[in-house]
């Protein structure tokens, strides 16, 4: 089985005043442990890293350098995948925003799920019910 994991689950992780913390920290654990191949995707870390440390978010936002550090904790994990964009995605793109309206907030919504369909990822760990509009994946409240 493989899987990925949306910037909500990695902020939770980190935001020791979300009432998910220790839940969110461990399913990382749970996931950093294998053997299910996790798919980490760029855009999720890019938000990951961009929310954390941002001082208008929290009012002790993580230095950049920490924010950095809890990325490469999970990464280096030999069962992580980091794959980019490839030769498919404006295609997948495409055909992923064809089937409904995408604009503003689902625009990186539907990246994430392009991503997912060129590497082959059918479930995304999320608490963001949008990723439910999207055919071909199953969008899992690790939470519920």
């Amino acid at each position: 089985m493989s899987l990925t994991v949306d910037t909500n689950l990695l902020v939770y992780a980190s935001d020791t005043e979300s009432p998910l913390h220790g839940r969110a920290r461990g399913l990382l654990a749970d996931l950093a442990k294998g053997p299910d191949l996790v798919y980490v995707f760029w855009p999720v870390v890019m938000g990951y890293l961009r929310i954390t440390t941002h001082p208008a978010v929290f009012v002790n936002p993580l230095e950049p350098a920490a924010a950095r550090d809890n990325i490469a904790d999970l990464i280096d994990r030999p069962h992580v995948r980091m794959p980019g964009e490839g030769r498919r995605f404006w295609d997948l793109y495409r055909d992923v925003t064809d089937r409904i309206p995408v604009r503003g907030n689902l625009v990186s919504d539907a990246h994430l799920v392009a991503l997912m369909r060129e590497h082959g990822v059918r479930t995304i760990w999320t608490r963001d019910r949008d990723f439910r509009k999207f055919d071909g994946i199953e969008a899992v409240d690790p939470f519920e």
